[in-house]
């Protein structure tokens, strides 16, 4: 088995400040929490849960928080957010996929994050069916 680097990580939908899985989760596990962006994919709605999908021609930005864990929590959250996105390593059946990717801070800077996004099977059916959040914000989708 293969270790993962420890890389924050970028959250977006139900993990960000406000929302019901945050407290849950990140509460006490995190050492910093600050708004970025992830350039290059468009976030979709989903049922009670949003998915960011790459498109890195399409100039869309997902919006959401970079997440460094306490070094003490890591191992256990990094295992608690892939069972929360029942993501499993080269499962087929993963409705997300954990990758690392570029984010940007909100004063310009990049950091490598681990990020959640929709399964190749799952993306494939949102670009033909889905909706699109236009703002790239979750927590704007009800405005």
């Amino acid at each position: 088995m293969t270790l993962s680097p420890r890389l924050p990580f970028f959250v977006y939908g139900t993990l960000r400040p406000g929302e019901p899985n945050h407290d849950r989760f990140l509460r006490g596990r995190a050492l910093a929490e600050e708004p970025a962006r992830l350039v290059g994919a468009r976030l979709y709605d989903g049922p009670g849960y949003p998915y960011a999908v790459e498109e890195p021609g399409a100039g869309g930005t997902v919006h959401g928080e970079l997440v460094t864990a306490r070094p003490e929590e890591y191992p256990a959250l990094l295992a608690a957010l892939d069972r929360l996105e029942e993501y499993a390593p080269a499962d087929p059946r993963n409705l997300y996929e954990r990758i690392a990717r570029e984010v940007v801070r909100a004063d310009g800077t990049a950091a490598r994050a681990w990020v959640y996004v929709a399964a190749p099977a799952v993306a494939i059916r949102l670009r033909a069916h889905g909706r699109v959040i236009e703002t790239g914000d979750w927590a704007m989708r009800r405005g």
